[in-house]
């Protein structure tokens, strides 16, 4: 999240699509509602009419799959009418930069596409340089080449008719919402847009999230209170999962993971280190070698010397091209590559898509370890309905797992509040938290290499490693400490102090950090900041709610980031009345800034606000995903249409697809799978359900897995409320209860209709006995730049069943 939940209040208009907030963040949607209580308009776009529905102005329902179309549509009447945000746009954006000759776009193709590997070679999509190597840029926007032309002529085939022909949406409809959002592109409005897993689960997700940018950058509502794009997380901690490097292509603070290569600390600094031209950039990636450096002191502590590289030849090397995403990882089980393996914290048998072929991928190991509150359709895998136990070879080892009110520690939520939690009961019988399972086992490996020796003992000998797990500790070694006698300011710290902050950050090896971003959340001066609850303000900051003593906000305790886009080149609010910061003269107010430089009036020291950006401008045009530098609908991978108005391209012409025997795509339009089907959660069950199928009550309120249809759709098919119904995909079946109800409605796609239906994923065969997971149905096929998979739009028939199975 740009913002945080509570900034929400301050906003005019709310865009909610790819979300179902009141249902998944029930608690934080109160937020939601003060704005509308403060008069600002609500808008829910989403397939489905749902109690987020109900509680906005108006809710308009929108084909699975075809957000860009939709955003795109808005893009071109913002354009069109001449709508956007003009001082904003022109000094803190790359609109004036022009793009370098070698860029075209044809019919659906960006430059630089090769067929044979489905991949595009991205050296087209440069800005062009001139005679000191920085971009060049047109103030007057005569260049036809200029980003905000280009924009305007890729969004001009994205007109009222064609976004309405594919999205289903009507025009009035598009109108409705289009009028009511681009109001906010004055100095005195802002408008915002939440989104979840609605969006991110798709073959184009990341181009989701892009198409708003646009949206956000052209009205002016980055850096602003009430604006930004903000990202819905269903579950404590999924901010700070990403944080720290859950996932597998990158380091904690979002430093690239080691490619091979760059096989010295050198050439990994020379690949990712951005160098800008433009004197008033903070191009604050230029620090990247003291975050990694203390990265790796802390992972090595003295080991990690100068002279060494600080251990950097320690780090696996990820190949070219190598995806080590979880689907892959499945796929090289299913193909016998993988022997052994630890699942903790997912219960994939149920949540992955394709869930057959996960099925039997598992069946492959040797050996498995995992750990578990309750038995779920993973842990249980091998004896699962229609397998015989004693034919699976895979030894399992299961592990009593804490809950998470059975630990202590920090978590960081949707708006990256860092907050402290206490132990609510101590873990019954043998169960152990996360943390003191791997420690140990961590430590029995050292143990082992130092008696027996081995392969490669020292990126596990040359660790600066516990030998116990204690939160506390962990969450100091996170901020980081100086490794030698440092001043900072005026202010002379000791070796074994904590570091203030991650301007203290070096790369010589005389500080730590495992995570530069959460630097200076504890430290000397004021302890563990994630305890703080104190909701002292001064009246500036009351005034939007910034509450900036309670717990700690990464970065630096900046709560709304590009805060230094909410004023004008001197300094002073765009809008006054709900003012971020504010230049006084001499410094910064309210928020914490951007950085302390003086506004961009002082032509020698001001700075640019999109400090993390290369050349200080936020970007509508990106060189950097894997599908393009401008967000172009394309079709889900499985669609109900053979072609679609804005180019012959189909689908995205690079997303990511296995292609074992288990791994079938529907053709575009196969009349076998005829209706759109997209999964959503549920208010009752946690994710999945494999936590919260084990409460009774919980299980009472949603008993079942049930399929959602149109009265339309239903009377077609024979259905009444209540039958049972098998749905089937080209990679499987399942069974569902019907609940035949007018929150699901058909749509007019190209002239024709198209039917959707909707389905939770929260049910597997494990509790109740009854069903199974509609992941069953679910097609693996995935963004191409995070390898999330596409669970939200797949193709798939359904008929009424004569009999249901005990378990489906």
């Amino acid at each position: 999240m740009t913002n945080h939940w509570i900034d929400i209040k301050n906003t005019n208009a709310v865009l909610i699509i790819g979300s179902n907030a009141a249902e998944h963040h029930p608690v934080a949607f109160k937020w939601i509602m003060r704005a509308k209580d403060n008069g600002a308009a609500l808008m829910h776009v989403d397939p489905k009419f749902s109690r987020t529905s109900a509680r906005c102005d108006f809710h308009v329902p929108l084909r699975s799959g075809t957000d860009i179309a939709f955003l795109g549509g808005m893009v071109n009447y913002i354009l069109e009418h001449d709508l956007y945000f003009k001082d904003y746009v022109l000094n803190y954006t790359n609109a004036a930069f022009v793009v370098g000759k070698d860029y075209s776009f044809n019919d659906g193709l960006f430059s630089g596409y090769n067929p044979a590997t489905r991949s595009y070679d991205k050296s087209s999509w440069a800005l062009e340089k001139g005679p000191d190597g920085g971009p060049v840029i047109d103030a007057t926007l005569q260049n036809e080449r200029c980003v905000l032309n280009l924009m305007r002529k890729h969004y001009s085939r994205y007109t009222l008719k064609n976004v309405s022909d594919v999205t289903g949406v009507t025009q009035d409809n598009l109108l409705k919402v289009y009028k009511t959002f681009c109001a906010t592109g004055t100095p005195d409005k802002a408008g915002t847009i939440l989104y979840a897993l609605g969006w991110t689960q798709h073959t184009v997700g990341v181009q989701n999230i892009r198409t708003s940018t646009l949206v956000q950058l052209l009205l002016g509502n980055i850096g602003v209170a009430g604006g930004g794009i903000n990202a819905l997380r269903g579950e404590p901690n999924v901010q700070g999962s990403t944080d720290h490097a859950i996932l597998y292509h990158i380091m904690p603070g979002y430093n690239a993971l080691p490619r091979a290569p760059w096989q010295t600390l050198a050439e990994y600094d020379k690949a990712n280190t951005p160098v800008t031209t433009l004197k008033n950039s903070a191009n604050w990636w230029g620090n990247r070698p003291k975050y990694v450096v203390s990265q790796l002191k802390g992972w090595f502590g003295d080991e990690a010397t100068p002279e060494n590289e600080f251990c950097y030849s320690l780090l696996p090397k990820l190949e070219p091209g190598e995806d080590c995403s979880y689907m892959y990882a499945m796929d090289k089980m299913y193909q016998g590559k993988m022997r052994g393996g630890f699942i903790f914290g997912v219960n994939p048998m149920n949540s992955f898509p394709n869930t057959n072929k996960m099925r039997k991928a598992l069946d492959n190991l040797d050996w498995l370890v995992l750990s578990e509150i309750h038995n779920t359709e993973t842990t249980d895998n091998w004896k699962r309905p229609g397998v015989d136990p004693t034919a699976c070879k895979t030894e399992v080892f299961l592990l009593p797992s804490a809950h998470r009110i059975e630990k202590e520690g920090t978590i960081s939520n949707s708006g990256r509040w860092l907050q402290w939690f206490d132990m609510g009961v101590k873990p019954a019988g043998e169960a152990r938290h996360f943390a003191d399972i791997l420690v140990p086992l961590v430590n029995k490996l050292r143990a082992l290499y130092k008696t027996e020796g081995g392969t490669l003992p020292d990126p596990l000998l040359k660790l600066n490693w516990p030998e116990t797990f204690d939160a506390a500790d962990w969450t100091r070694r996170i901020n980081g400490f100086f490794w030698a006698d440092s001043k900072v300011g005026e202010k002379q710290y000791k070796r074994g102090q904590l570091v203030p902050t991650f301007g203290a950050l070096k790369a010589d090896g005389s500080t730590s950090s495992l995570n530069w971003l959460y630097t200076g959340s504890w430290t000397e001066e004021d302890g563990n900041k994630s305890k703080r609850r104190d909701t002292s303000q001064t009246p500036m900051q009351a005034n939007i709610g910034l509450f900036p003593n309670w717990s700690w906000c990464w970065p630096v305790n900046r709560r709304i980031l590009y805060n230094r886009a909410s004023v004008d080149l001197n300094g002073k609010p765009w809008n006054p009345q709900k003012a971020v910061i504010e230049w006084d003269g001499s410094k910064w107010v309210g928020d914490v800034p951007d950085g302390p430089w003086p506004p961009m009036a002082d032509k020698e020291k001001g700075k640019l606000p999109f400090i993390m950006m290369k050349d200080g401008h936020a970007q509508f045009f990106g060189g950097g995903p894997a599908d393009g530098p401008f967000p172009e609908h394309y079709e889900p991978a499985e669609t109900p249409l053979v072609s679609h108005p804005f180019s012959k391209q189909l689908s995205s012409p690079v997303y990511k697809f296995h292609t074992s025997d288990m791994d079938k795509i529907a053709a575009p339009a196969d009349p076998n799978y005829p209706y759109v089907l997209t999964t959503y959660s549920l208010t009752e069950h946690w994710c999945g359900g494999g936590e919260t199928r084990n409460v009774p009550n919980l299980l009472e309120a949603e008993p079942q897995l049930y399929v959602e249809m149109s009265p339309e759709l239903a009377k077609e098919k024979g259905i009444k409320n209540g039958d049972g119904v098998i749905l089937e995909s080209i990679r499987g079946t399942c069974e569902a209860i019907a609940m035949v109800t007018v929150r699901i409605r058909p749509f007019t796609v190209m002239g024709k209709t198209v039917h959707l239906v909707g389905m939770p994923f929260a049910f597997g065969w494990t509790t109740p006995k009854c069903g199974d997971s509609t992941n069953r149905l679910t097609v693996a096929a995935f963004d191409p730049n995070t390898t999330i998979p596409e669970t939200k739009a797949c193709c798939v028939n359904l008929r009424k069943a004569e009999k249901l199975t005990e378990i489906g």
